[in-house]
């Protein structure tokens, strides 16, 4: 039954009037709603244009029902509060948009039973597919997800069917980083890494260490510290790398965070960066530019790799099969770095 709001109130606007409005079946239009159509420029046009020129409003309930699907796709991210992943939540926010998606976004904290549990809770809410970000949720259990719906993972390398994996060169982005402070002439340069279960820590630090093989340098164990990819645990490590007793002229932080922890931590020491050390880190927020002295850093591509992930997605949900990958790392060098005296 069709509910009037009195008497000369204009008729609903139907999916079919702009189906007629553009000279096109109403399937054809749900179906370029829903991004699966396969059509003309010139027809895609003339649907877009009915809608606009009637003031359509779609129903996004109805479409997913129509197409089987909900059209939302869920994220499991880490630490929402975090300067990374909100930036990269806001790529797969932009990229889904677009298509007619929506995101549900939950965090998992970094354990994996809290990941499990946001997989389920998604899960139940029928989403179309997730989008992991990281994480320690074991491979088998992403594969065993894979198999009842689409999967994009980021921070690690898995081939499975119904998963497709975005893994950033951790590696390369440790090793540009070190290569650039042994440019500058330093020999002695400290390391802050990240927890040894993060894929991504172990990376960075391997890249560090080979990058100090290369230039023939020895690795002394006083020089290592561990954080948690927080700025307190920058802060903490830089205290314990001053109480080993060991002298360096240069630090690198595997990720900005824990770099902007340490630059406070060598302040209250009354060391100045870069005059009496430089200091690197990874990642590239966007506080990074703004600190003083600027941060140099690796810039990973933060809301590229949430917007990437999201574009995989879509294909996924097209039948398409993804090639989709990240970009290769770059440094960006900045004033919080300078050549050995």
């Amino acid at each position: 039954m069709k509910i009037r709001n009195g008497p000369g109130a204009a008729a609903p606007v139907t999916l079919q009037r702009v189906a007629e409005r553009a000279g096109v079946s109403a399937s054809t239009v749900s179906r370029i709603l829903n991004g699966t159509a396969i059509v003309s420029a010139a027809k895609k046009q003339a649907v877009d244009d009915a809608i606009a020129q009637l003031g359509f409003v779609p129903n996004p309930v109805a479409r997913g029902l129509a197409g089987g699907r909900t059209l939302s796709v869920g994220v499991v991210t880490q630490a929402i509060n975090s300067p990374f992943y909100g930036v990269a939540l806001r790529g797969i926010e932009d990229e889904l948009g677009g298509a007619g998606y929506s995101p549900l976004f939950v965090s998992g904290h970094w354990n994996a039973d809290d990941e499990a549990r946001c997989i389920e809770t998604l899960r139940a809410r029928r989403v179309d597919g997730i989008i992991v970000f990281s994480g320690r949720l074991g491979d088998s259990a992403l594969r065993a997800c894979a198999r009842a719906l689409p999967v994009v993972v980021t921070g690690r390398s898995l081939k499975a069917t119904g998963l497709h994996s975005l893994n950033f060169d951790n590696f390369e982005g440790g090793r540009l980083a070190t290569r650039h402070l042994i440019g500058l002439g330093h020999r002695r340069i400290a390391f802050i890494g990240g927890e040894p279960e993060h894929p991504d820590a172990v990376e960075r630090q391997r890249g560090y260490l080979a990058a100090l093989e290369e230039a023939g340098l020895g690795v002394d164990a006083r020089l290592f510290a561990s954080g948690l990819y927080t700025e307190q645990s920058g802060l903490d490590a830089t205290e314990r790398l001053f109480g080993a007793r060991a002298s360096f002229s240069a630090l690198f932080a595997a990720n900005d965070q824990m770099a902007f922890g340490a630059a406070l931590a060598l302040h209250r020491r009354g060391l100045v960066v870069p005059q009496d050390v430089s200091l690197v880190g990874f990642d590239d927020v966007p506080s990074a530019s703004y600190t003083i002295p600027p941060l140099t850093t690796v810039h990973q591509p933060i809301y590229e790799v949430g917007r990437i992930a999201a574009a995989a997605m879509l294909e996924m949900l097209r039948g398409l099969k993804t090639r989709l990958q990240l970009p290769a790392p770059q440094l960006v060098v900045r004033e919080s770095t300078r050549g050995r005296r």
